[in-house]
């Protein structure tokens, strides 16, 4: 099936479980029906994905028709509204990270919170009006529980983090990753603004993250983007299989405050 615009007959025709986000390392899927959704931010592109009798919507957040885009450049209000106007609810987001705080290369962490530390991205829906959207829980309590449950059950043990967002697309400094480390445990580039985007849409938003890399100057260390890649693509079958699990067992309700995320704090 290829779909060149949106229109309300694909809307009322397919149902999706959950939005797929993913990250450097995963492109559109081979095999897979494409579409291409217009909205008022910009175009994207994306993939609808069947995983255990459930269809998936695929964004690859660096795609684009110059090559990869860079963290800075992401085009984040044209995903989440894509997926908003799609009627999808819930969105799990693929991302890679350094560890500020020894977490293995290959482990997977799950942010409870973040810092911004961002300054040129547009990281509201709402230009003309006063929308305070409620952060206090960023990350939807249900869909992480989901998450840790199955990986448990799967043996992998994972940490809750804070995740500290920069802008990139350089890496940080030994001097900024020693103060990002008093405040967070991961640094990434692409956990902001998407997780706040997602919260003003009232969809619940969760991120998986795999630890790729030592931050700079953590044990010597000195990032590199082979090293990054080299690890997303170790684990991009475990990460498919992970997703294969939360379709299969993706509670039919929602049961969290992320749909009433905005609710008190229009003026």
């Amino acid at each position: 099936m290829t779909i060149s615009t949106l229109d309300q007959e694909y809307m009322i025709n397919v149902d999706f479980s959950f939005a797929v986000i993913g990250g450097v390392g995963f492109s559109h899927l081979d095999g897979q029906s494409q579409i291409t959704v217009k909205t008022d931010y910009g175009t994207v592109e994306a993939s609808i994905v069947k995983m255990e009798g459930s269809n998936l919507l695929f964004i690859p957040r660096h795609a684009g028709d110059s090559g990869h885009v860079p963290p800075h450049k992401i085009n984040f209000r044209a995903i989440i509204m894509a997926i908003k106007q799609l009627g999808i609810s819930r969105v799990i987001s693929i991302n890679s990270v350094g560890t500020m705080h020894g977490h293995p290369i290959g482990s997977m962490v799950l942010p409870y919170d973040f810092i911004d530390f961002t300054h040129k991205r547009p990281s509201t829906f709402f230009e003309d009006i006063t929308v305070h959207a409620d952060m206090s829980e960023p990350y939807c309590l249900q869909l992480r529980s989901l998450i840790r449950s199955i990986l448990k059950e799967k043996g992998v043990e994972t940490a809750d983090v804070i995740y500290a967002c920069t802008e990139g697309p350089r890496f940080e400094t030994k001097a900024e990753i020693r103060m990002l480390s008093n405040y967070a445990d991961v640094v990434g580039m692409t956990g902001v603004p998407e997780v706040v985007l997602a919260k003003e849409m009232q969809l619940c938003y969760a991120s998986v993250c795999l630890v790729t890399n030592m931050a700079s100057g953590i044990e010597s260390a000195r990032p590199t983007a082979t090293e990054v890649l080299d690890i997303l693509v170790s684990k991009k079958e475990f990460i498919f299989e992970l997703l294969h699990l939360i379709a299969a067992y993706m509670p039919a309700k929602r049961d969290c405050l992320c749909n009433s995320a905005i609710e008190d704090g229009i003026l």
